[in-house]
């Protein structure tokens, strides 16, 4: 993928910018946590990056905000004072946006003018690029959908939102996982059945985390607050009650809810299945990035308990999103290391 002039530099760039993806990601649960979306009403990509700087800056934003619904039905009487600290969290999460662009383009553009990286790389980089302001546009749809008659975002844009994120990051820790110095493996026997299975579990994963974001569009986290049973039930009589019956698999926080609590452990134990796997058929010096797959499958399987039995609290649901994209890092991390075509030295 990269030249063999500096591959560190490049590699480094790319690790940086998953960093800040990572961080992005992380924000954007919180500004959802805390009901701080809609705090802004419009969307300006330059002229927005500066926050109101005076008294008269403040009462404008505030009036916007008191013509959507959800001021009008949810927050109504609410003081400037409590206006400002959740139009921070929107603000930081359209800033922190910006910033990844800058962050990506002008190195990218450095990269590509002392020709550090190939032409067919540089274009791979540029259509992410592309992707990450399709990726501001759709967080924009995401907001204009809770403007009008909803009092938050539209489940399925915000669930496009996350996924789309997720890609930009999988996309481009991938290219940085290829870039670093490779670590030395023996391709194990079967290895093509072994990386299905792996893409498998990822593909369980990433659907997971998307019914992640319904859950947090619907508020189902905040219902049925007890483990493994639903008020007593397996599956509440609640999660059929939307006809035609298809739209209970996407609108009813009850089934949405029931499905999401479920694909965790499921997730884990296919994740659990391909791990045992690996341990049995990699060398020794991969057998830690497998160990720490299987011990965060499982630490993410009682985050995601913990988040339900604490009411959604905040800092426990952040750190359940976290451990999502973790877990998501070390998965690729693992299929790269057994997509790798070389040999241990002797």
């Amino acid at each position: 993928m990269l030249r063999k002039q500096d591959p560190g530099a490049v590699t480094c760039w790319l690790f940086i910018c998953c960093g800040m993806i990572f961080v992005m990601a992380l924000v954007g649960a919180i500004t959802r946590l805390t009901e701080s979306g809609l705090s802004m009403t419009s969307w300006d990509p330059i002229i927005g990056a500066v926050p109101p700087l005076n008294k008269e800056d403040w009462n404008r934003a505030f009036t916007a905000y008191q013509q959507i619904p959800q001021y009008q039905l949810l927050n109504q009487g609410m003081t400037l004072e409590a206006f400002k600290a959740i139009f921070f969290w929107e603000w930081f999460h359209r800033l922190w946006g910006r910033l990844i662009g800058l962050v990506f383009a002008l190195p990218l553009a450095f990269f590509l003018v002392r020709r550090q990286i190939s032409r067919a790389t540089g274009l791979k980089f540029v259509l992410i690029l592309l992707l990450g302001g399709v990726q501001g546009f759709i967080g924009w749809f995401m907001v204009q959908s809770g403007l009008e008659v909803r009092t938050s975002v539209s489940p399925y844009r915000l669930a496009l939102h996350l996924g789309f994120a997720l890609a930009i990051y999988s996309l481009l820790l991938w290219m940085a996982l290829n870039g670093r110095p490779l670590a030395k493996t023996v391709t194990p026997k079967g290895s093509r059945s072994l990386i299905l299975h792996g893409w498998i579990a990822c593909a369980f994963l990433a659907l997971t985390m998307t019914w992640g974001a319904f859950v947090a569009g619907m508020h189902a986290g905040e219902i049925y607050n007890t483990w493994p049973l639903m008020e007593g039930t397996f599956l509440p009589p609640a999660a059929f009650t939307l006809q035609p019956v298809a739209r209970n698999i996407f609108e009813n926080a009850a089934f949405i809810q029931f499905s999401h609590r479920w694909m965790g452990p499921f997730t884990m134990l296919v994740l659990l299945s391909w791990v045992w796997r690996c341990w049995k058929q990699v060398p020794p010096p991969s057998k830690l990035g497998v160990a720490a797959l299987g011990i965060m499958a499982i630490l993410q399987v009682g985050l995601g308990i913990s988040t339900l039995l604490s009411h959604v609290e905040i800092v426990v649901a952040v750190i359940h999103q976290a451990g999502a994209i973790t877990l998501l890092s070390l998965t690729l991390f693992n299929l790269q290391r057994l997509s790798e075509k070389t040999i241990e030295n002797k």
